[in-house]
């Protein structure tokens, strides 16, 4: 006569299968939050370039655009680590849908609104380059010496 003892210690337990099941969840949970983590780390990282991008962007288009006097030009160059190339153009501004008559008595002022631009160029997890581009209007002199 078998005791109660003996038939729980036969069936008291995990089994081998059971035990190989739950490894393999636990590895297939633990590869997509590695994925997940990794892909969080990476979006961070392009958000970091972005934003160092926007802030030379920033920098040189203030720096473009306090120049006095305000003329004509176009200037470029790359930060320190030479990863981050900008590119600054002043040039005259014409509105869109300007008539002819309102540009011949325009030219008559001795201001004239010019458009600051710059472009900075970075590079993506892709091999090519991103472009943020910012620019605004100033009013200067219209031949300044």
């Amino acid at each position: 006569m078998r005791s109660n003892f003996d038939m729980r210690t036969k069936e008291s337990g995990f089994s081998l299968l059971e035990v190989l099941v739950a490894f393999v969840i636990l590895s297939l949970v633990a590869t997509a939050l590695f994925r997940l983590f990794g892909g969080a780390l990476g979006n961070a990282a392009a958000a970091s370039e972005w934003s160092r991008a926007l802030l030379v962007a920033q920098t040189r288009l203030a720096v473009a655009a306090s120049a006095l006097p305000l003329r004509e030009s176009t200037d470029q160059g790359s930060e320190t680590d030479g990863r981050v190339r900008w590119e600054t153009k002043v040039a005259p501004y014409t509105p869109p849908n300007t008539t002819d008559d309102l540009e011949r008595a325009s030219e008559a002022l001795p201001a004239r609104l010019y458009r600051v631009s710059v472009d900075v160029r970075f590079p993506s997890d892709n091999g090519r380059d991103r472009v943020v581009s910012l620019s605004t209007l100033k009013l200067g002199a219209r031949n300044p010496l």
